[in-house]
């Protein structure tokens, strides 16, 4: 299966021949006036489109250049479009012979809106898989027009009818939780069959295989829903981040129905998987030939990668980014995958997405184990060959330190040092506040069930993710206690949030619906988080560890307003710690206020720490 899906996108189409030329799709599928930059490529396709010779008659928008590619169905319009320019129709108008097509491309006025508000250290981040959050309208679970019609909650490989309109519906309750931004994995039309993945078909529930870029799949509502999503969450003070993907699409996508020419993808004499290993990438001593299998091999089968040193897939890739912020006012993008793509192109997408939403924030997916490679991914302070301009990352090594920190033992080098250990090597980061941290998410173990369902070390976790440097993100039902490994896959941890179809036997969006311990889970994490967003101190402070000594590790977040101070016993003993080592951070404070608990401390020389906690301490003078 894998080899004959792979040769028929080798196959560029038959010439179009004496056949009625004619237009059925122009991306994007609109425009602005007003963009910082006046240039825009558009997509033309339909039989024969590549064969007109094309004319804009339109006052301010000027056709620069007509390129043709190998298929003859495709034409690339290089317009420019004046400040002057107004809102209207433009004509694109086509002619071959006797034969004259005319297809008519909007210019907008551009929405006041807000958009681009970006993501920073003042924000928490929820992201959630829409498929499996909430259900708000039955009627769009299913369609018989697209390739895969399934629709079954007992399937955990099959859609369960998750929508935005039931994500819309729960907004009040993430606003309750203190999330100040929600972050759904892919949105974007996924009219992808079944796949077989491990000996089971899979629905693409996921988001993750692009068939249209400028379509929201139905599923979830379409275009309409995303745009009223978008409104409603400004609207309740909440921002919102795209999942973006730009190194695959699904096998089914439409242009690889019709390829415009065979460089539009990566291609291989014969199939070939990316080995997922990063090193090559960064390693100065890497074979060229590792460093290609690496970047253009292909993710799996049925997402073929695309070839983004090809300056039309680069243009195309890059007004749709545009596009998707300007139509859906979104305010920060997660790149999927980043590490895959080619990085030449990222930046290149980032500086123009930057250029038109200074405010953006842009943080992607690089899935590595040490801070020198998560470095490269960001702007950092290596003498690195190539100098990426992404303004943030995931900190999945921060997330493998707070593990360690949460699963090892006391010891001399492990444990809780891991946690610090990650942290004393910020000084590679330009602005390590830009980097996005977490505990888990959709790929990986839960993190609940990593910790061996403790919930003392879950209070312990969540509050380094909300007290520690960086931009947290919390991933769905962790704060009702939501666990599960990825065994046998990782259907087991994107299981449905309770509560959030009409006929689920629990509803975990309300008090009344969770366990004593979900609501102290739930409770604390409000509490926190709360804390978290109402304390600047949290956001911009700066940050002062001290090295961890028999399991203690204490730091503080510190302004001119104010001092916060963490204290953690990550050994299984209750433990007396004296402060006067803390003395820098702690001169003239005399008493503190514990944040969780709203107790009253009078004296501060020495703590009591039970087993497995951490204290968010308050100091006052």
């Amino acid at each position: 299966m894998k080899k004959s899906c792979f040769l028929l996108l080798l196959l560029l189409p038959l010439l179009a021949g004496a056949q009625t030329v004619s237009i059925d799709r122009v991306n994007p599928t609109n425009w602005w006036v007003g963009m910082k930059n006046p240039n825009v490529q558009l997509l033309v396709h339909g039989p024969g489109a590549g064969t007109l010779a094309y004319t804009v008659n339109y006052p301010g928008v000027k056709l620069v250049k007509t390129n043709t590619v190998a298929n003859p169905n495709y034409a690339f319009l290089d317009l420019s479009i004046a400040a002057t320019a107004k809102p209207g129709k433009v004509q694109l108008i086509g002619k071959k012979g006797g034969q004259t097509v005319t297809q008519s491309w909007e210019l907008r006025a551009r929405d006041k809106a807000p958009k681009a508000q970006g993501v920073t250290a003042a924000d928490f981040i929820y992201l959630a898989m829409p498929d499996r959050f909430a259900n708000g309208d039955p009627s769009n679970d299913k369609f018989a027009d697209l390739r895969d019609p399934n629709h079954d909650r007992a399937n955990p490989f099959f859609r369960h009818g998750g929508d935005l309109a039931g994500a819309a519906q729960r907004l009040p309750y993430l606003k309750d939780l203190g999330v100040t931004a929600v972050w759904f994995t892919p949105l974007i039309e996924n009219n992808q069959p079944l796949t077989n993945e491990g000996g089971t078909m899979r629905a693409s529930y996921h988001g993750y295989g692009f068939t249209d870029q400028y379509n929201i799949d139905k599923r979830f509502g379409g275009n309409a829903a995303y745009v009223d999503f978008v409104k409603k969450a400004h609207a309740a003070g909440l921002k919102v981040v795209q999942d973006a993907v730009y190194n695959h699409v699904g096998n089914t996508h439409w242009i690889l129905q019709d390829l415009p020419m065979k460089s539009w993808l990566h291609q291989w004499p014969t199939y070939t998987n990316t080995s997922y290993r990063y090193q090559p990438i960064t390693d100065p001593h890497a074979s060229e030939s590792d460093r290609k299998n690496t970047l253009d091999g292909w993710f799996v089968p049925f997402l073929p990668d695309l070839n983004q040193s090809n300056p039309y897939v680069a243009n195309y890739l890059i007004a749709n980014a545009i596009w998707q912020v300007e139509y859906f006012g979104v305010d920060a993008y997660r790149i999927d995958t980043y590490m895959y793509n080619d990085q030449p192109f990222m930046n290149r997408c980032n500086a123009a997405l930057l250029a038109e939403y200074p405010r953006l924030h842009i943080f992607g997916e690089s899935m590595v184990n040490n801070v020198v490679d998560q470095a490269h991914y960001t702007r950092n302070n290596i003498n690195f060959p190539f100098k990426s301009n992404q303004p943030g990352t995931i900190d999945f090594v921060l997330e493998y330190g707070m593990l360690d920190a949460l699963k090892q033992g006391v010891s001399y080098d492990g444990g809780v040092h891991k946690f610090y250990q990650v942290l004393a090597q910020d000084a590679v980061y330009q602005d390590p506040t830009k980097l996005v941290t977490l505990l888990d998410n959709h790929d990986q173990h839960r993190f609940l069930s990593e910790i061996g369902d403790d919930l003392d070390k879950y209070k312990m976790g969540l509050t380094w993710l909300l007290t520690t440097r960086g931009i947290p993100s919390l991933y769905y039902g962790t704060e009702v206690l939501m666990k599960n490994f990825k065994d046998p896959t990782d259907a087991e941890v994107r299981r449905d949030f309770p509560g959030g179809w009409p006929d689920d036997k629990e509803n975990k969006f309300t008090a009344a619906g969770r366990s004593a311990r979900e609501n102290e889970a739930f409770d604390f994490v409000r509490k926190l988080a709360t804390y978290r967003r109402d304390h600047k101190v949290l956001h911009t402070g700066k940050l002062m560890q001290y090295l961890p000594e028999n399991g203690l590790y204490v730091y503080f977040r510190y302004d001119a307003a104010g001092t916060v101070m963490v204290a953690s016993n990550t050994s299984d003993k209750p433990a007396a710690l004296p402060t006067a080592r803390f003395s820098e951070r702690m001169t003239g404070f005399t008493k503190a206020r514990n944040v969780l608990t709203g107790e009253s401390l009078s004296s501060l020389a020495t703590l009591q720490l039970p087993a497995k906690t951490a204290v968010v301490l308050e100091l006052q003078r």
